[in-house]
């Protein structure tokens, strides 16, 4: 059912009780009521959460948004289901904070302002490395943090007064701290070991860092000799080779083990050794080792003692003396390769070929596998203690099917790699003395000596992730014991993309149970997907599906973007969106809008008590009764962080329920001049919309606090803030709960539908009045002017004659007549689409009672169903052929 409400002529509402509507305007503009009502929330302390009140706390850090980014379709999801979180727990009776904040995102952050001076013919070097970083600051102030205005626009109630910042001073020193308690514990360390490398950027790289994709590449396959032929695809790599490998148990090469064979171009003679690594069923079941330059050739290299050749330079150019010196990777390349086909030694070459490959996610550059001296995270013991957290039921997954990818990777982490050959940074707090001393300096500890007595600082800084690692905690105060973190820790939900479950994620879980002597970051991990498009195709500029949350902002406004994406977002689950459910969502906030409107014309109210139960009419029975039961299900599904299922309970409550029911329902009952009947139902509608304007509001938040404020506000402001920010959160309330109320209306529901469908297929106009009879109604006697308002029937005449015959259940028969109303053809040719089904049925029911096999073997059950099926059938044939008889007469 989705007629629009209109007021007309004859429907207009009494107004005599009307308090506020005619201060909504007839149109919703959200451009002209978000950014009001944000800065009044944010003005009046809204959002501040007080760490000495006496409530209970619920608290979110945000994933903290990079200071270069902009706010993407990612970051609108991720940030309208965290709100949606913190708005409906404020209204609970939460202490809820909600702490924003921002990443000083290493490389990118300097590959921006290198850029800029690049464009003024300058480089870091040029200013070195104090008046570089004062650069970077300066960029920081002018140009970065764009994300943290766009937060507003979509309306983020966050704690603005506790924002923070990677590199601000209290973040900074909880960095050193954590780092030289690490350290003391020898779960720091430097070695010497292969890294993900940008030979762009010139520094390592987490592996949250590197994208891979599937690119088109070569294999080739060399002979060694006449024995020992391997596969590579990248054949520069050929001049690092320390050995050849094969699978121990590979009976083929059995007698190679042990042995020599000489590397082409080199001249260098490299063993043959036997590692179970190596899989016999791929290629020809040998290996080329270059232990400097790949992390599988490294660990053999290790376990069998082969040296590590480095064959290139941080640039990626090659360094061995000979032919190939000083020619980029790519160069070098296709040169070896017609090298190596001069002596006759490439047995195949397969192009093109599709292989996984490692980029820079900051520039594209294909990354660079790279023996490297670097600081380490010894993972082990707290990686065990992160997966422990979750086995124990400490910390819970949403869903929790993806709680196994959580134990993939934690259970098998390979020491962290946190050393970024950067400027822009936390940098590593060790120094080195002038008799090879090393000493890692506390945060309120002096450097053990100057430069001029020979002591120097590590040249590198930490990985970004080492300090967002400790954001749950260090953003409320660590390592100071603050009223914040006595209060907030453990936060108690982490809303994050599946995408980073392992890298961010898992680094938090170990680092706040090191930190916060074993006490977890977060009670729950609530994972969502990543966004698509309607067709479940990601995202990308080169597929043109990109949605931008600001283009939708302005064209829809920030209510209708959070509700299209929430609406579908499933646990676990990707999440699609398209212009055209925006452009519904905007719609839906437009029925809010005007339903409202409509109520407060005519006299809604929230003044008062609310009746009780037994004073009201089965119409307004009816919708408290759905609402108590819609209020059930929103907590249970919020609870469950089914958002999705928030959104459609509450969109089919408000738009059918609501709006396109009950308001026409209670039409009559406000025209009937029954003043004390109005006022009841006046008095109904409005809690309805009260109650179901504060169920909404964590979603939508801007559409549903003009409209409470409405239908709520006092003639007279009373003391504190009036707002549906700071609203209770409706509970639902079983005295007030009535099924056979819901029965009763469903049943009319049913009669007033199929009268408009019938009306809808026949053509009829909606406002073009029919003569009809109605049968049967039985318990919905009383309702029988109502079923004829809403379905446009006029009582029947002398000269009725039913032309249509509806049987809509419950033993509720309509007759119509519809002579001079509806196409004959039309209506004949859909009656005789039904009689031939119903023929059809009853064949098939015949078939099956007058075959002595299926009688005789058929539970009993089955063969009186299929008797009452026949039974129903041969009746609505009789049925459909009066109707085709009286319809001939027309």
């Amino acid at each position: 059912m989705t007629e629009t409400v209109q007021t007309t002529a004859n429907t207009e509402p009494d107004r005599s009780d009307s308090r506020q509507g005619t201060a909504l305007p007839a149109q919703y503009s959200p451009a002209q009521v978000e950014e009001r009502l944000y800065e009044h929330w944010v003005s009046a302390g809204l959002f501040r959460a007080d760490a000495g009140s006496d409530k209970p706390p619920f608290c979110i850090v945000i994933p903290p948004p990079n200071v270069t980014g902009s706010l993407h379709i990612g970051h609108a999801l991720d940030h309208t289901i965290q709100d949606s979180l913190i708005r409906r727990k404020r209204m609970q009776g939460y202490e809820a904070l909600w702490l924003p904040g921002m990443d000083h995102a290493g490389i990118a952050t300097q590959n921006v302002v290198e850029r800029q001076l690049a464009a003024e013919g300058l480089s870091r070097h040029d200013l070195g490395r104090e008046k570089f970083i004062e650069r970077v600051w300066q960029w920081k102030a002018e140009s970065g943090g764009k994300i943290l205005g766009q937060m507003r626009r979509l309306g983020d109630s966050v704690d603005w007064t506790r924002e923070r910042f990677t590199m601000d001073e209290g973040l900074s020193r909880a960095v050193v701290t954590i780092f030289k308690r690490l350290f003391d514990d020898d779960l720091i360390y430097r070695a010497e070991r292969i890294i993900n490398w940008c030979p762009r950027c010139l520094t390592a790289l987490s592996d949250i860092e590197v994208e891979h994709s599937d690119d088109e590449g070569e294999l080739i396959s060399i002979r060694y000799s006449d024995e020992v032929v391997v596969a590579t695809t990248r054949a520069e790599t050929m001049l690092g080779d320390t050995a050849v490998a094969v699978h121990p148990d590979d009976e083929r090469y059995q007698h190679l083990i042990g042995t020599e064979v000489e590397l082409p171009l080199t001249g260098r003679r490299i063993p043959i050794v036997a590692d179970a690594h190596v899989d016999p069923s791929f290629g020809t079941g040998m290996v080329k080792v270059t232990p400097a330059h790949d992390p599988n050739d490294f660990e053999i290299g290790q376990r069998h003692g082969l040296p590590s050749l480095t064959v290139m330079d941080e640039r990626g150019v090659i360094t061995v003396r000979g032919p190939f010196e000083g020619l980029d990777r790519y160069e070098a390349r296709p040169a070896i390769v017609e090298a190596l086909r001069e002596e006759g030694r490439i047995v195949s070459e397969k192009r093109p070929y599709v292989h996984a490959v490692g980029h820079c996610s900051r520039c594209g550059t294909t990354v660079e596998p790279r023996l490297s001296l670097q600081w380490f995270v010894r993972t082990e013991p707290l990686a065990q203690a992160a997966g422990d957290a979750v086995r124990g039921g400490r910390v819970k997954i949403e869903p929790q099917e993806l709680a196994k990818r959580y134990f993939a990777w934690v259970d098998n982490m390979h020491d962290w790699c946190i050393s970024r050959q950067l400027w822009w940074g936390h940098r590593i707090p060790v120094w080195y003395g002038p008799n090879g001393e090393v000493v890692c300096v506390g945060p309120d500890e002096e450097p053990p000596g100057t430069v001029e007595q020979g002591w120097r600082q590590d040249e590198d800084v930490l990985d970004t992730w080492f300090s967002s690692g400790l954001w749950p905690f260090s953003t409320l105060g660590w390592p100071d014991q603050t009223t914040d973190l006595a209060k907030f820790y453990p936060t108690s939900v982490l809303v994050t993309g599946y995408d980073i479950l392992f890298f961010w994620v898992a680094r938090m879980m170990m680092f706040g149970l090191y930190a916060m002597n074993g006490e977890q970051p977060f009670n729950v991990v609530a994972l969502h997907g990543m966004v698509r498009d309607q067709h479940g195709k990601k995202m990308s500029k080169s597929f043109g599906n990109v949605v931008d949350p600001l283009d939708w902002i302005e064209r829809f406004g920030a209510d209708a973007t959070r509700f299209t994406l929430a609406r579908g977002a499933n646990p676990g689950s990707d999440v699609p969106v398209s212009e055209e459910w925006a452009q519904g969502s905007r719609n839906f906030c437009n029925k809010l809008w005007n339903a409202t409107r409509y109520a407060l014309l005519s006299g809604a109210t929230v003044e008062g008590d609310l009746p009780p139960a037994s004073e009201l009419g089965s119409v307004d029975r009816w919708i408290l009764s759905r609402l108590q039961h819609v209020t059930a299900q929103v907590d249970e599904y919020f609870d469950a962080y089914e958002f999705a299922k928030v959104c459609d309970t509450l969109y089919h409550f408000a738009w059918d329920d609501v709006a396109d029911w009950y308001i026409e329902l209670t039409k009559p009952i406000l025209n009937s001049g029954d003043a004390e009947a109005a006022a009841r139902t006046r008095r109904v509608l409005g809690h309805v919309l009260d109650q179901l304007l504060r169920l909404l509001h964590p979603v939508l938040p801007f559409v549903t606090e003009e409209l409470w404020q409405a239908l709520t506000a006092p003639a007279s402001q009373p003391a504190g803030v009036h707002s549906i920010v700071v609203a209770a959160w409706p509970a639902a309330d079983p005295a007030y709960v009535d099924e056979a109320a819901e029965a009763e209306l469903a049943a009319l529901q049913r009669v007033v539908t199929e009268v408009r469908r019938f009306r809808s297929d026949q053509g009829l106009k909606p406002g073009q009045r029919v003569n009809a009879r109605l049968a049967g109604l039985n318990g919905l006697a009383g309702h029988e002017p109502l079923i004829r308002s809403l379905a446009r029937l006029d009582a029947p005449g002398d000269a009725f004659a039913a032309t249509a015959t509806l049987q809509v259940g419950g033993g509720v028969v309509v007759e119509l007549d519809t002579r001079g109303s509806i196409d004959v053809a039309a209506e004949r040719a859909r009656l005789e689409k039904d009689r031939a089904a119903a023929e059809k049925e009853a064949a098939q029911c015949r078939a099956k009672l007058d075959n002595p096999a299926f009688v005789g073997k058929a539970p009993e059950q089955v063969v009186g169903k299929i008797r009452g099926r026949l039974a129903a059938a041969e009746a609505e044939l009789e049925r459909l052929s009066r109707q085709l008889d009286t319809l001939a007469g027309v």
